[in-house]
């Protein structure tokens, strides 16, 4: 990853801290000499999922760099408490770090543009845009307004449909009931394809597909796998509706606590997570996608563009004007 806007910041913060301190290693409010630094990091993950390892990569590799002065404790499978909640909890200071997405523009709104529906190609176009100026603009905004600083951050799988029926068409969806995350988009798209979305955490969509509260429910492969959902769902139909990212976060005051040498050691761990990230992700994609048809699962292709049709005007409606302008600024990116 190009942690450019990250270390951006970093030199800053040595620059005025040689300037206005005479040279002194830490800011206000930085940890004493010899003071063990414990973090909290929670995600919805299981502990065999890429994020966790790679949260467990960045963890040792923290600990490593700094000489045993920072430990982070992972705490997967929502046990934090749901995204939402573990973000709350960041800025209160009970917790650290977390994993997030689209789930942040109810703070920053740019962070939306991070899973509209087909507004990525493919995952290179991901890519293009996170480490370019738009990414830029959106960890900028997700810094003010949500009080987090980007670290590094996972490209997904697309994400697909799943459910016991196979859903070729939008004309499948008639009384669809099915679970989308906490994104108010998510539930407007789907409407206008013709389900009937609701919001549910993740940790509680295994219990609703198997009591029927639901019918079905979207994530990308490593998600429907790590839930178990093979279990109670037969069909994942390649939708592939959203391409997209998820950041590593950690609280801008706890980063901020940090003296010179600590914060270079994260951002040197950071960068190096991210190419462990990227190397498990290319390993595990194609397993899990064989590995979900070993359970019983179908792949189904479907008209995506008969999708994209249905959706295109929730989303010109539901985007507001800043936001809508960096959709199409996005489009645009060769």
């Amino acid at each position: 990853m190009k942690l450019k806007w990250l270390s951006g910041v970093l030199a800053a913060t040595l620059m005025l801290s040689a300037c206005g301190s005479g040279g002194s290693n830490g800011a206000s409010g930085e940890k004493q000499e010899g003071e063990v630094i414990k973090w909290k990091f929670g995600h919805l993950a299981d502990e065999n999922h890429i994020w966790h390892k790679t949260a467990e990569e960045f963890a040792d590799l923290v600990n490593e760099k700094t000489e045993g002065q920072i430990e982070i404790q992972i705490f997967p499978n929502n046990s934090l408490g749901g995204e939402t909640d573990t973000i709350n909890a960041i800025q209160a200071g009970t917790a650290d770090l977390v994993i997030s997405g689209e789930t942040m523009q109810n703070w920053a709104p740019k962070a939306a543009l991070m899973a509209v529906p087909y507004a990525f190609r493919d995952l290179d176009h991901v890519k293009t845009v996170v480490e370019g100026e738009i990414g830029e603009e959106i960890e900028k905004e997700i810094n003010e307004k949500v009080g987090l600083t980007p670290l590094y951050y996972h490209t997904r799988a697309p994400r697909n449909l799943t459910s016991s029926e196979p859903i070729e068409s939008p004309s499948d969806l008639k009384g669809f009931s099915m679970r989308v995350p906490n994104v108010p988009l998510f539930l407007k798209v789907w409407e206008a394809a013709g389900a009937k979305p609701q919001v549910m955490d993740f940790n509680e969509v295994f219990t609703g597909l198997q009591q029927g509260v639901i019918k079905g429910q979207e994530n990308p492969v490593d998600l429907i796998q790590s839930g178990g959902l093979y279990e109670v769902q037969k069909y994942v139909n390649r939708t592939e509706h959203v391409y997209s990212w998820i950041y590593i976060l950690i609280g801008n005051k706890q980063f901020e606590a940090l003296n010179d040498e600590q914060k270079k050691a994260v951002t040197e761990a950071a960068a190096e997570a991210q190419a462990f990230g990227e190397k498990l992700y290319d390993e595990e994609i194609s397993k899990i996608e064989s590995e979900l048809e070993s359970e019983g699962m179908e792949f189904v292709d479907v008209d995506q563009d008969a999708f994209r049709e249905k959706m295109q005007p929730a989303i010109k409606d539901s985007l507001k004007p800043e936001q809508y302008e960096l959709y199409e600024k996005i489009l645009e990116v060769e």
